[in-house]
């Protein structure tokens, strides 16, 4: 069982940047690749970024814009946010996935609650 807890969500300008934290608890954390989606009223959740040891995924409307990074030691996966956009806002999800399939949310297997992000111009 692994449990996910996101924080560092909020309301910034367009333009700026925000870091977004996601604290995992369970044993065989390190095992599991770990992604972030998001999601607006009535929409599919859509995948942002995903990490599995060193390698790194991003959908193509972050690239170049977020980071995503995580820290073994403390159970920790985060999502730098640069550049933000109006666009950007939405709730943010950390999951984790056993799996190798990460733009889709439906191989996650693990899901945090989800933080706000709102990006104002």
């Amino acid at each position: 069982q692994v449990q996910l807890v996101e924080s560092g969500g909020g309301l910034v300008q367009a333009g700026g940047s925000l870091r977004l934290s996601c604290a995992a608890s369970g044993r065989t954390w390190s095992s599991f690749a770990m992604g972030w989606f998001r999601q607006t009223p009535g929409r599919e959740r859509e995948f942002v970024a995903a990490i599995r040891d060193e390698d790194t995924y991003y959908a193509d409307s972050v690239k170049g814009r977020f980071t995503i990074s995580r820290d073994d030691a403390q159970n920790t996966v985060y999502l730098q946010m640069n550049i933000l956009k109006p666009e950007d806002t939405a709730v943010y999800y950390c999951a984790a996935t056993r799996g190798y399939n990460y733009r889709s949310n439906k191989y996650y297997d693990y899901w945090g609650q989800g933080t706000q992000v709102t990006v104002y111009s």
